[in-house]
């Protein structure tokens, strides 16, 4: 059972960002920064990637920790029943339009959200692997 009303937890729900979030923005100015040009954002191919390389058929996601399964992975028991269920059915989505895309020929990166707060360097230079 969730700790708010429906509501609430709706009002709540709705308030998180889905597209340029602090995260997705500061990989943006990295990547500004580095001199890497010609990306896409939020381009509607399957997944929806949140940069896009057309011409390098590169496709990087930025996967927030909690919702994206990494509080999972790190063994973390979440408070509301409700939660473990819709993470897991969001990373079997993940893996399936990572491989699809591959499958379909794109470059798929995916990063944690606590790896661009940690070390957005080492991200820029692994994108940098696929477009210079």
């Amino acid at each position: 059972m969730d700790v708010f009303p429906e509501k609430t937890r709706s009002k709540i729900m709705s308030s998180i960002k889905s597209k340029n979030t602090k995260i997705e923005i500061s990989i943006r100015k990295s990547l500004w920064r580095a001199g890497i040009r010609g990306y896409r954002l939020h381009k509607r191919i399957i997944g929806n990637p949140d940069i896009v390389f057309n011409k390098k058929k590169l496709a990087i996601f930025v996967d927030g920790d909690f919702w994206h399964g990494w509080v999972l992975k790190q063994g973390r028991v979440l408070p509301v029943n409700y939660w473990t269920p819709k993470i897991l059915r969001t990373i079997k989505r993940d893996k399936k339009y990572t491989k699809q895309l591959k499958k379909e020929g794109w470059n798929v990166i995916r990063v944690w959200e606590h790896e661009v707060l940690k070390n957005t360097d080492k991200i820029i230079n692994k994108i940098k692997k696929y477009t210079t």
